[in-house]
């Protein structure tokens, strides 16, 4: 495995020791077997998560395509399985103005039309296959951690009410009022659009979905190699191999760059770690006058995102690690912990009982990335959400989807801000020694 970072954060085999598979682990996915011998498909898929299996589904169920899926882990394993459950807007780094300067009005229009479509299709799917995702609230917050904060936020309404998406800003006193009251509050951006699960749950229900249309699923069957044969590809795993006319790269931060030389230096891996507390109990929460279960994420640029469990626990997400390391993942569970006090000092004695790392995927040019493979349209892929894919990633697979049953018909449907190659990173093998660089800025300049 070709990775970023330690190795300690590709052990496919181990479960990961996160909430969700406390609560949800096991069940049918898990009970799903490794590839054993020889398979023929139309179309592989590499990954097993939300982007592979919703391309699964897709295929089968709406195009009539036969497609296996080989997933390095068990179903749910990656970032799918362990993410912070926000389905919500903005899987980019860039402002609608800068999205505006660089792709015009018409593109921006269309890029956020299809994030709002995103919403809706995990929304749908859940509804049409009786998935247990446990959703809850109606809409996200951005909530400002300064003034300078509050300003971006504005500018942000007004960008959406620009292109018809609902969203209402709240001064620091009425949100403190109608949602919550803290330290790092200075006001709020309710985005009516958005809400939040249990992110394993979804997986689970996409992967059940997928394998009652027809698709073939095949957890912890890494790809090992990969070779170009007549009429197609050869995915060779540890215990079988697929052949397959068409591949569709879908794993996101857990890519191995060593499986194809046209996806190395293009994405840059981040490690986001999450923490759950106890449940809180009612007083605890009324002490912050706590009164949503919508998902949150604040204006910092190294931000925080952060829910109430329907269960009273409070889940706690942030960036920062850049080694991956099981030590420095021990460090930045702690430096998390004295953060959360910080925010919120009526749970300053509240104990975490779980925590976790994966990684979201990022693109030099801060926005998703589906397209061909180095214009092979025989190979497709869709990654870089930049830490938003629970929606994103499903709507990516559906139109990778699309795109290969429909053809030039299909890709040109994929708004122009997706469709492409991400522009590979300056000297790749410093892509860490940047991060660090920037998480270093951020934290001396995000106060």
């Amino acid at each position: 495995m070709a990775g970023l970072y330690d190795a300690a954060l590709y052990r496919f085999d181990q479960p990961v020791p996160s909430f969700w598979e406390a609560v949800s682990g096991g069940g049918e996915a898990r009970a799903l077997r490794p590839l054993a011998g020889d398979v023929e498909t139309e179309v592989a898929v590499i990954g097993g998560g939300y982007t592979g299996l919703s391309a699964a589904l897709h295929l089968v169920r709406d195009h009539g395509l036969s497609c296996a899926v080989l997933e390095a882990g068990h179903i749910g394993w990656g970032a799918s399985g362990r993410n912070g459950g926000i389905v919500g807007l903005n899987c980019t780094k860039r402002t609608i103005r800068g999205l505006e300067e660089t792709y015009g009005e018409a593109e921006t229009r269309a890029f956020l039309n299809s994030q709002v479509e995103a919403v809706d299709l995990v929304a749908g799917l859940i509804a049409e296959h009786g998935i247990a995702a446990e959703a809850v609230g109606d809409a996200e917050f951005g909530v400002s951690h300064d003034r300078k904060g509050f300003e971006a936020l504005t500018q942000l309404c007004d960008g959406y009410g620009k292109y018809g998406i609902g969203a209402t800003l709240y001064t620091q006193a009425s949100f403190a009022r109608e949602f919550y009251d803290a330290r790092e509050q200075h006001g709020a951006l309710k985005v009516h659009c958005g809400f939040a699960i249990n992110p394993l749950r979804l997986v689970q229900g996409l992967a059940h979905a997928a394998a009652a249309a027809g698709a073939r699923l095949f957890p912890r069957s890494a790809v090992l190699e990969w070779r170009r044969e007549a009429g197609g590809h050869m995915l060779v795993t540890r215990t079988g191999t697929v052949r397959a006319k068409r591949v569709i790269v879908a794993v996101n931060g857990f890519l191995d760059e060593g499986l194809h030389f046209g996806l190395a230096g293009r994405f840059l891996p981040v490690i986001s770690n999450i923490l759950v507390t106890e449940p809180l109990s009612p007083d605890l929460r009324a002490a912050h006058n706590w009164r949503t279960l919508c998902p949150m994420w604040s204006t910092r640029t190294l931000l925080f995102y952060y829910r109430m469990l329907p269960d009273g626990r409070f889940l706690f997400g942030a960036r920062g690690d850049t080694s991956g390391r099981a030590e420095d993942g021990a460090r930045m569970r702690g430096w998390m912990e004295r953060r959360l006090a910080e925010v919120f000092p009526h749970w300053a004695g509240v104990k975490t009982e779980h925590f976790w790392r994966g990684l979201i995927c990022m693109t030099r040019n801060r926005v998703p990335a589906l397209g061909l493979l180095d214009g092979d349209e025989s190979v497709s892929f869709a990654m870089g959400y930049h830490g938003n894919g629970v929606n994103s990633a499903v709507w990516a697979g559906r139109a990778l989807a699309r795109a290969l049953a429909l053809g030039k018909d299909g890709w040109a449907a994929i708004p122009a801000i997706y469709r492409g190659g991400a522009p590979r990173f300056p000297f790749p093998e410093l892509r860490r020694l940047y991060l660090a660089g920037a998480f270093l800025y951020y934290r001396a300049t995000d106060r």
